[in-house]
């Protein structure tokens, strides 16, 4: 890495206020984190105990991809899928 004399990696780079408002910054960002690995946890054993009832959990997350989609869009790619799949003699 080549030395560059406009960077200095001191602390006193950022006054008091910015080193804090970084911080607060950065906290928030690792709670986030935290909460993030929390709901994908709680998810998993949603999914989990879905798989134990018999429903299909590859099948549940394409039907939560899709009902997140706009329906004008979604039935927009259903034709086009359609068509694309005719045209191949798939259906």
């Amino acid at each position: 890495m080549a030395d560059d004399a406009s960077f200095d990696s001191s602390p006193d780079v950022l006054n008091s206020a910015a080193q804090g408002r970084l911080r607060t910054i950065i906290e928030r960002i690792e709670r986030l984190e935290e909460d993030k690995a929390a709901v994908m946890a709680d998810m998993k054993e949603v999914f989990l105990e879905a798989k134990g009832e018999g429903y299909d959990v590859k099948i549940l997350r394409k039907v939560i991809r899709i009902r997140k989609q706009d329906k004008a869009k979604r039935q927009e790619e259903d034709a086009i899928l359609d068509l694309y799949l005719s045209a191949l003699g798939e259906i």
